[in-house]
């Protein structure tokens, strides 16, 4: 009994109060936002949101020097990664612990655009310079270090394209129904 109402106050909590200040701190947010708990970032102002956005549990955003632009009906499982930036390691003369923001190249940090219509699986990380193509399906524990065509599904390690979504009729007819 104590544990339901732990349970119902924290989502009072959550809902109330954690997520619209986490909200805030958004570069742009749009309309029926969802952030649940744990989710965490590093450049909340670097990351903008369109409408009907899901993210789950526990998620992490480090997005310190680049974008991580979110469009429309986009479904982030718990524990997915995005992150904008990567760590030289060909500095010669220090190690790699010392290398400081001053000595990154221009592409170390790009931009990681979710083209909406997406759902992204669980424990899915995403790297630096991703764009996810309009309604591509993400699996489970994938690792996206390419980009992802448009309606796609995409699984593995590296993630790779396993299944079309839709066949060209399916397609046609989705994007007609869409308008």
């Amino acid at each position: 009994m104590i544990y339901k109402i732990m349970v119902i106050i924290e989502k009072i909590w959550n809902k109330l109060v954690v997520s619209p200040m986490k909200k805030s701190c958004l570069g742009s947010c749009g309309k029926v936002v969802t952030i649940c708990p744990g989710v965490k970032a590093i450049g909340w102002e670097n990351i903008e949101i369109q409408d009907h956005v899901s993210i789950g549990n526990n998620c992490s955003f480090i997005t310190k020097c680049a974008k991580v632009i979110i469009y429309s009906h986009v479904m982030f499982a718990p524990g997915v990664t995005v992150i904008t930036g990567g760590h030289r390691w060909d500095v010669v003369g220090k190690y790699m612990d010392s290398i400081v923001e001053k000595d990154k190249n221009a592409d170390d940090d790009e931009d990681v655009v979710f083209k909406g219509d997406n759902w992204i699986g669980a424990n899915v990380t995403i790297l630096k310079g991703v764009t996810v193509g309009v309604g591509s399906i993400i699996a489970a524990g994938a690792v996206v270090t390419n980009d992802v065509p448009d309606y796609s599904i995409v699984a593995g390690v590296p993630a790779r394209v396993v299944k079309q979504r839709f066949d060209e009729e399916q397609l046609k007819k989705h994007l007609l129904l869409m308008e």
